[in-house]
């Protein structure tokens, strides 16, 4: 319920429900109450620009100039433009779709080609904040980063993210290798580590180091596990839920201090890598030469307090395109892939700092494209 409702409606007793008097005169006293929540008619405002001319005595016809956001005979002001690219990037609606909400909802017709056109300048007003969630995503200390196949024109791209816990970025590649990061210039982290699922690519990447997810590896345990029955993978699997439970027990004191759990289960880890599995278990093996590989990057959540043990929040931001794609269908383009790709990433950021996404993308629509 609100303290301040917009309308009251009383309602008092006209009469004794027992003796049938009159209690006009009476006093009242309030018993209770209840609240209706709805939404009011809503209809569109036209606004008429009208240019006018005066004539100076010299001779001279003086025209004013309309302002700059009005650019054509009809045009969309900022909460139809906010609306479109919420509807777009956030609730994921085809442009039929919105089409038919925007007519029946508030009155106004609008072509397919006119959203495509909304989104497009949009886009290009919203580059100014995606290049401000680049630089501080760049100089994050924590960064994770995933990625995920996508479909333009029927032919397969990628889309990437890179995200904290305050920003998101997402960028559309004709890559899913080193090519697509340097695109992204999101080649150097200096100051990160960088939380991923070992995709090659992302080693690359010039940072302070490297979380891998233990989600991803618990995952391949399991699978191990079931398919060979050897003790190496339950030791390991055991151990990554003890550093898991340990993660969630450790205050911000304890990752300073020297942590007897925690050397404990460096130590066991440690035998682990100095007794390997038989190579005539192929898929187990290969498991082992990789963690081998990467046996620094296993455990850093323990040692920094805000780094997480998994990769859960970059494959949260990147689903989003998977849903996209699954209620709209693939983009016609790689530009209205990048366009989705700016809107997304706003959206996400907004998202992440608890704002109001609608009335900032009103703001943003604001700008002068």
């Amino acid at each position: 319920m609100t303290v301040v409702p917009d309308r009251v409606v009383e309602h008092f007793p006209d009469y004794c429900q027992v003796c049938g008097d009159a209690l006009e005169s009476e006093d009242r006293q309030l018993e209770s109450y209840r609240q209706v929540v709805d939404l009011p008619g809503i209809r569109a405002i036209w606004t008429e620009h009208r240019q006018y001319s005066k004539k100076c005595s010299c001779g001279h016809k003086t025209v004013t100039n309309f302002p700059e956001t009005v650019t054509s005979p009809v045009h969309y002001g900022a909460g139809i433009e906010a609306l479109i690219c919420y509807l777009h990037a956030r609730q994921y609606l085809p442009y039929e779709r919105m089409q038919e909400l925007i007519k029946d909802s508030y009155g106004v017709k609008i072509s397919q080609g006119s959203i495509d056109n909304i989104i497009k300048r949009f886009a290009r007003k919203g580059v100014a904040v995606y290049d401000k969630i680049k630089t501080e995503v760049t100089t994050s200390k924590v960064v994770g980063s995933d990625e995920t196949g996508i479909k333009i024109s029927g032919k397969k791209h990628w889309a990437w993210t890179w995200q904290d816990t305050k920003n998101t970025l997402i960028s559309i590649s004709q890559s899913r290798g080193i090519q697509a990061i340097s695109e992204s210039m999101m080649n150097k982290l200096p100051r990160a580590i960088l939380c991923h699922d070992a995709w090659r690519a992302q080693f690359s990447i010039d940072c302070q180091g490297h979380q891998l997810c233990c989600a991803h590896l618990l995952r391949e345990l399991n699978y191990l596990e079931e398919v060979y029955k050897q003790p190496w993978s339950s030791k390991f699997k055991k151990l990554l839920y003890r550093a898991l439970k340990l993660k969630r027990q450790m205050g911000p004191e304890d990752y300073d201090a020297d942590n007897v759990e925690r050397n404990r289960i460096i130590s066991i880890y440690q035998k682990l890598l100095d007794q390997p599995p038989d190579e005539k278990y192929k898929e187990l093996s290969s498991f082992y030469k990789r963690i081998v590989k990467y046996k620094n990057h296993i455990f850093p959540f323990l040692y920094h307090q805000n780094v997480p043990p998994d990769n859960n929040a970059s494959e949260r931001a990147i689903r989003n395109i998977k849903v996209k794609q699954k209620i709209s269908g693939q983009f016609r383009s790689m530009e209205g892939a990048k366009n989705f790709a700016v809107i997304r990433s706003i959206i996400d950021t907004l998202n992440k700092r608890n704002l109001n996404i609608f009335q900032n993308l009103k703001l943003i629509a604001n700008f002068n494209s």
